[in-house]
């Protein structure tokens, strides 16, 4: 009697299942150890963790347009095949039944591992101001002030690279193929500055279903699983490299969102390209500026009247305008909420805030 039930018990569970178990259990061992320990962290992050990382970037490369937004899409076609295989045979006996969902769970927790193994440990690693030196601290009006003066002064610098078009938004001189090619290499010269970035050839996927998607108001996506950076090319130009950049840094392991848009800011600096930097002057300058405003309105209104040039008021006015229809809706307040809940399941205590704090990070390094 014992042996029967042994073998029954046995046979709910097929190897599949036992080795994707294993996985998902290893997965929670480093994500655990990580949340611990950050120097752990810090060495699987970028060492043992960017290899699966960069194979799996390397393998949808290939791939012309987004794997992971096509696997979304097919979703319910994808649904519909597993239950028209589990009516065809998967679940003649209880056993068979009770093994097919079993696979079922397997295949999602293998998925799943992916992030805990390959990402997860991100959320724990040391602190990016302190992996290059800079103190990060509470900020006053006057620092924010005066970082936006700098981010101006840099933008002033670059600014004669830039083409307006007629309504007042600047287009990208070039297409998206050419913009991976120019970030790349930026990321090569990062990487030889920062050691804990992962260097590797990667790509910035246009999103095909960008327009409908810009009601979400999510402007790029980092697919764990697929090893994809996704970006929303429905949006003014002027935000596609620096979304890009921050994107290809989730690829290379920065978890935290705060320190991805300060390591996009940092790899656009290492470009030759004036129209990348200018993106990353221009985003950097709005999240300061609307700290600042919120700090101080009178100081916010002096620095718009007498230091912001001509061309950036343009932009922002043509991405108010456009933005227009997308602005208030449902769907970006529900994406809003799962996005805030997801970020703070996965360690991002600050949830969609989180964003925002690269404006403490910009203060510190222009203040070093």
């Amino acid at each position: 009697m014992r042996s029967k039930v042994k073998k029954t018990l046995k046979g709910l569970f097929s190897p599949f299942f036992i080795a994707s178990a294993a996985v998902f259990v290893l997965g929670l061992a480093v994500r655990f150890i990580a949340s611990k320990n950050s120097a752990f962290a810090d060495f699987w992050q970028s060492g043992i963790a960017s290899y699966p990382r960069a194979a799996l970037a390397y393998m949808t490369n290939l791939l012309p347009l987004s794997l992971a937004e096509y696997v979304i899409i097919c979703s319910p076609l994808i649904i519909a095949v597993l239950l028209h295989i589990a009516s065809n045979g998967k679940t003649e006996t209880w056993i068979s039944t009770f093994r097919y969902t079993f696979d079922l769970f397997a295949v999602a927790a293998l998925i799943f591992s992916t992030f805990l193994l390959n990402f997860s440990a991100g959320y724990y690693t040391t602190s990016l101001d302190k992996r290059i030196n800079i103190e990060r601290d509470k900020v006053s009006a006057e620092e924010l002030y005066g970082t936006a003066e700098k981010l101006l002064d840099g933008l002033d610098e670059c600014i004669d690279g830039v083409d307006i078009i007629y309504s007042g938004s600047s287009l990208m001189p070039y297409g998206h193929d050419t913009l991976n090619k120019k970030l790349n290499e930026a990321y090569k010269k990062a990487c030889e500055k920062y050691p804990f970035l992962s260097d590797f050839y990667s790509s910035a996927k246009p999103v095909m279903l960008s327009e409908p998607w810009t009601y979400t108001h999510i402007a790029g996506v980092y697919s764990f699983f697929t090893g994809e950076a996704n970006v929303n090319i429905n949006l003014p130009d002027y935000t596609l490299p620096y979304t890009a950049a921050h994107e290809m840094a989730h690829q290379r392991g920065i978890a935290r969102e705060e320190e991805a848009n300060f390591v996009a800011f940092l790899v656009c600096m290492e470009s030759d390209d004036d129209y990348i930097r200018y993106s990353a002057y221009a985003n950097a300058f709005e999240y300061v500026a609307s700290s600042l405003y919120s700090a101080n309105k009178d100081m916010y209104t002096t620095l718009y009247t007498e230091r912001v040039p001509k061309v950036l008021k343009e932009e922002m006015s043509a991405y108010n305008r456009f933005f227009e229809k997308y602005r208030e809706n449902t769907v970006a307040t529900v994406a809003s909420k799962i996005n805030d809940n997801h970020l703070k399941m996965y360690g991002e205590e600050e949830g969609e805030k989180s964003y925002g704090l690269v404006v403490d990070l910009l203060v510190a390094y222009y203040k070093k």
